[in-house]
């Protein structure tokens, strides 16, 4: 049913860096033959009362790709991310890189363009962004080749980096005690999520796979790695065989008891632009707060 070329006998290094503030799990990932890496979906840090941005989560994994030799070439966003600031820009200006993010980025730049009124100065082409990836394109990290899967759901522009034997899921999945993220965002479809999941977990069972968030349910402590395999058998929202009608019903049941994330008015305004900060017509960085829109 999905016919896209995994090769598990390639296991990159994988790298993970929590963010305690926004529960966000960034990924620096090693090709296993060179000292080319990727960097998966950072965190520009926020203190939003008192509208300081500052950079100590970015500027640990360029600490610690200077400190291993590694060269950057690819900065990945699996989507825009409502949750937490992008630090692409600043990245790439450490330390080289393309940005890169699914074609759908041009609905998700329309809808909140018109959302947060801006003008005309404001491109809704993805020009921002390197590259823009559709589904089943591939890129290189190095020697090891990687494949993306639009996996639309929690958003239109989601996709699944695979990179030999992981797979970097962005939002799409949780662990399997933590389920499945919501789809109730413009553009979102509880609908679209489910099948969007069933491609993910039509990869070989001993597929790693990398979370972009974890809440840690129950009190356990922060976990961001599990299997194909392992989110079959046990995923609490698709696993054991349920029906897309019991999901599409749960997850339309629980989204409508979801608070907006904390951080959503800045990170879109960010995350739409690559990451960068929008700014007033006197070059001043400047957030905006549209009231009764969203």
């Amino acid at each position: 049913m999905f016919d896209y070329p995994v090769d598990t006998k390639v296991k990159p290094e994988v790298t993970a860096f929590f963010d305690e503030a926004t529960n966000t799990i960034s990924y620096v990932v090693k090709d296993p033959a060179t000292n080319a890496c990727a960097v998966v979906d950072s965190v520009l840090d926020i203190d939003y009362a008192a509208g300081r941005i500052t950079h100590d989560s970015a500027d640990e994994i360029i600490a610690h790709i200077q400190s291993h030799d590694l060269k950057l070439e690819w900065i990945i966003e699996t989507h825009v991310h409502a949750d937490h600031l992008s630090a692409a820009p600043y990245i790439q200006d450490k330390l080289g890189g393309k940005v890169a993010i699914g074609e759908n980025i041009l609905i998700v730049q329309d809808t909140f363009g018109k959302i947060f009124n801006e003008g005309t100065e404001f491109q809704r082409d993805g020009s921002q962004f390197d590259r823009l990836l559709k589904d089943g394109d591939t890129y290189t990290v190095g020697e090891m080749d990687v494949f993306v899967m639009h996996t639309p759901g929690h958003t239109p522009a989601c996709m699944v980096h695979v990179m030999g034997d992981a797979a970097f899921v962005g939002d799409t999945l949780f662990m399997p005690d933590g389920g499945s993220a919501r789809a109730d965002f413009p553009g979102g479809s509880a609908e679209d999520l489910f099948d969007s999941i069933q491609k993910v977990l039509a990869l070989p069972d001993e597929t790693r796979l990398f979370m972009c968030h974890d809440y840690a349910p129950g009190g356990r402590d922060i976990q961001w790695e599990t299997t194909v395999a392992e989110e079959k058998a046990n995923n609490i929202h698709v696993g054991g065989g349920k029906t897309k009608d019991e999901f599409v019903r749960f997850r339309t049941e629980r989204d409508a008891q979801l608070a907006m994330p904390r951080l959503i008015l800045p990170s879109l305004q960010v995350n739409m632009r690559a990451g960068e900060v929008p700014r007033d017509p006197d070059g001043n960085m400047m957030l905006k707060v549209p009231v009764n829109k969203l």
